[in-house]
């Protein structure tokens, strides 16, 4: 099955994101699609996901790499941070957590890595500065 074809057979969704750091924004699209569990229970299954960049104009250019950044993904409003500020993070890579699943795409390769799980509460919280 070619890209063209996975997309068009699959639920999309758009996501903005801002970096504070850089001050990029970042269209995703992210592309999923129904499969079924062990118990025959519908989930939805990331297939693909893609990353445009706004330039000036608020053209959406295509990218694979969006340098330091990690981009995470749920169903809380979708943020950035440096990969650097954080030990364990790498870079150029969108988290995702959602009901279904949880897992990462590495935007260098394409490669989608994600594991079926159940979460009553797919939330990424974002880093908060708390000082007093």
């Amino acid at each position: 099955m070619s890209k063209l074809e996975i997309f068009y057979s699959c639920s999309t969704s758009e996501h903005l994101v801002e970096s504070q750091t850089t001050g990029e924004t970042f269209l995703i699209k992210w592309y999923r699609k129904t499969t079924r569990s062990f118990l025959d229970m519908p989930k939805m299954k990331t297939e693909a996901l893609l990353v445009f960049k706004l330039d000036e104009k608020g053209n959406a250019v295509y990218t694979e790499d969006i340098g330091d950044l990690v981009i995470f993904l749920s169903r809380a409003e979708p943020f950035c941070v440096p990969a650097s500020s954080f030990p364990g993070m790498y870079p150029n890579r969108v988290e995702i957590f959602d009901v279904d699943e949880i897992g990462s795409v590495n935007l260098a390769t394409g490669t989608v890595s994600t594991k079926n799980s159940t979460h009553m509460a797919p939330y990424y919280i974002p880093p908060q500065n708390i000082e007093h």
